[in-house]
């Protein structure tokens, strides 16, 4: 009787020392490895590496750059980026926006497209009727540069008459 005692609280013993190591195995802290040898090792801090530059296919004069094949376009200010990238749409077939170098002539915060009797905020006119302004990314437009709303908002805030716009493929 008393081996069959001596198992059963040595079964209630193995239970109980099973169930504290493994709460114990939760609450310890973890152990991350370090980025390289004698560097930071602490959970829960995120990496010092910092992100990578983004860098604009533009020359140091441009003050807004945009690339058309990668539906990109960024506010620069000499040679760095400023803001970006920012998604954007541009011209359709037979409505294509053209790449180059251009000025910007004017800007309107609430303009009405009378062409296209369409809303067009945020509108920074760069190359005759052709403008950034708030529009949907997903469809290609007549040849302005949909943006989204804070693409747009910050294009027109950050760029004045004179300033310089390249357009590249």
């Amino acid at each position: 009787m008393s081996s069959t005692r001596s198992r059963h609280w040595a079964a209630r013993f193995a239970v109980l020392a099973g169930i504290a190591s493994a709460v114990f195995a939760m609450t310890a802290t973890a152990q991350a490895e370090p980025l390289w040898p004698g560097g930071p090792d602490i959970p829960g801090v995120p990496a010092i590496i910092p992100p990578p530059v983004p860098v604009a296919p533009c020359s140091t004069e441009a003050r807004a750059c945009m690339r058309l094949s990668t539906n990109e376009a960024w506010l620069m200010d000499n040679g760095k980026v400023a803001y970006g990238p920012t998604p954007i749409s541009h011209g359709m077939r037979g409505y294509e926006t053209p790449p180059g170098v251009f000025k910007v002539s004017f800007k309107r915060e609430f303009h009405w497209s009378t062409m296209h009797n369409a809303p067009m905020p945020y509108a920074t006119f760069f190359n005759g009727d052709i403008a950034f302004h708030v529009g949907p990314i997903e469809k290609e437009s007549h040849g302005c540069v949909r943006m989204t709303h804070e693409g747009a908002k910050a294009f027109y805030e950050y760029l004045w008459p004179g300033d310089r716009v390249e357009v590249v493929e």
